[in-house]
């Protein structure tokens, strides 16, 4: 790997950290200021509805201006969040404004992993940074868990500046204050990311030529026979990824009466068994072979249903793992095939917008889906099983949709098999 692709790890790493811990606190402080409970999973689609509101702007920018600049600023918006909900903001409108960021950093992050590195390290690319995302995950949620817990927020709260009263005087709120320096922190590797020898491609003019510029790269990726379903397994993956880290604190809650901070170590456990997945598929699988993974898809739905039947921590911890391992194993080739399918077919920025604002759709529409059922009174028993149902059954649809491709399209399919084939090599 070229020594830029570390400083891009680094800088991933520790913006990704903060997102995770900033969940954590921010579900935090939505319950010790007495919200109401359909406001802890509203967070997860207000995050991911700046990402659909701006996907056709943040790809065209992200491939006008150097990649390193654009993961700079978009860091410099979520500090400019936590400022807001640590200063009496509302929370979920704070949390929409760090998705702001998010929304800007994607395209950049991973668009240059296609201007930085051959066709051939993409797979094993994808398996470094979602492995190294993946652990972020595990250590934001637990860092978020213990930076709200009793003991950690006790130490926080006792620093004092002299004559300066900050008003920060609860756990969520020191929690939240701790964020802003993990993105400074991001914020300065992105200075040291290099600029590669990829053209910056101007930006339509207008918003109407960048909506019309972003529907057709949005058309022509669906119309790919390999890039659609790629594209339709990873926005199913996100879209359950996205929200079943809010879904284990309301099943933990409910079925083990765990609390904020005890909850935090299941989300870690999730995220652990999503890494392995992740490392394993970079190791043994081809970006030619990535489509033969479909199937755990539908395996990750059974699993989301059989969770309301796990009643014991003893249980409840390598059953995650399961669950974890099965999407990590299946979003690596995916990714890997859907970042090679868009690198061909239009710019990097472009194509990783595209990619976000159907996965990040996807979250807000479950999220939604999710919340509407807690709103309206089911229990969380009663929502997890319908929200692994739904997963189940477009697992399904998405895997018979690819047989009909290899069915009606062969000829076509393994042409692009073959491109994915050569460039692997």
């Amino acid at each position: 790997m070229k020594k830029g692709f570390y400083t891009i790890m680094s800088a991933q790493f520790f913006s990704s950290l903060a997102d995770n811990a900033l969940l954590v606190a921010a579900i935090e402080l939505l319950k010790s200021t007495g919200a109401p409970p359909w406001q802890v999973p509203a967070l997860t689609p207000m995050f991911a509805l700046f990402y659909v509101v701006l996907a056709p702007f943040v790809g065209a920018f992200a491939d006008a201006v150097p990649k390193g600049k654009v993961m700079f600023f978009s860091n410099a918006i979520k500090v400019l969040g936590c400022l807001f909900m640590l200063f009496g903001g509302h929370p979920l409108l704070a949390y929409a404004i760090v998705g702001l960021g998010a929304a800007a950093y994607s395209p950049a992050k991973y668009g240059i992993l296609t201007e930085l590195l051959p066709p051939s390290q993409l797979v094993k690319a994808n398996g470094w940074i979602e492995g190294l995302t993946i652990a972020s995950v595990i250590l934001g949620i637990v860092l978020g868990g213990q930076l709200v817990g009793p003991h950690v927020s006790a130490m926080l709260l006792g620093f004092d500046l002299p004559g300066v009263d900050t008003g920060i005087d609860t756990a969520a709120e020191a929690a939240i204050a701790s964020m802003i320096l993990l993105y400074v922190i991001a914020a300065i590797f992105n200075l040291f990311i290099p600029r590669t020898d990829a053209p910056l491609q101007p930006i339509a003019h207008g918003p109407v030529g960048l909506v019309r510029d972003f529907s057709h790269c949005n058309a022509r990726l669906w119309s790919d026979k390999l890039g659609q379903i790629s594209l339709a397994t990873t926005t199913m993956f996100w879209g359950v990824g996205g929200n079943l880290r809010v879904i284990v604190f309301a099943w933990a809650a409910a079925a083990l009466g765990y609390s904020t901070t005890q909850a935090s170590t299941l989300g870690g456990v999730v995220a652990i068994g999503t890494a392995v997945g992740a490392v394993v598929a970079s190791v043994v699988m081809r970006l030619d072979r990535a489509t033969s993974v479909i199937p755990l898809g539908i395996a990750m739905g059974v699993l989301i249903i059989c969770l309301n039947f796990v009643g014991h921590v003893w249980l409840a911890v390598p059953f995650l793992v399961v669950l974890g391992a099965l999407g990590g194993y299946l979003v690596v080739p995916m990714n890997a095939l859907l970042q090679h399918r868009g690198h061909n077919l239009m710019g990097a920025g472009r194509s990783i917008a595209v990619q976000n604002f159907n996965e990040q759709a996807c979250i807000l529409g479950l999220g939604a889906f999710y919340t509407g059922m807690t709103k309206f009174g089911l229990s969380a028993f009663g929502a997890i099983a319908a929200f692994g149902l739904v997963v189940m059954c477009t697992m399904e649809i998405i895997r018979r949709w690819h047989r009909r491709n290899l069915v009606h399209h062969r000829d076509e399919v393994e042409r692009l098999l073959a491109i994915a084939r050569s460039d692997h090599s």
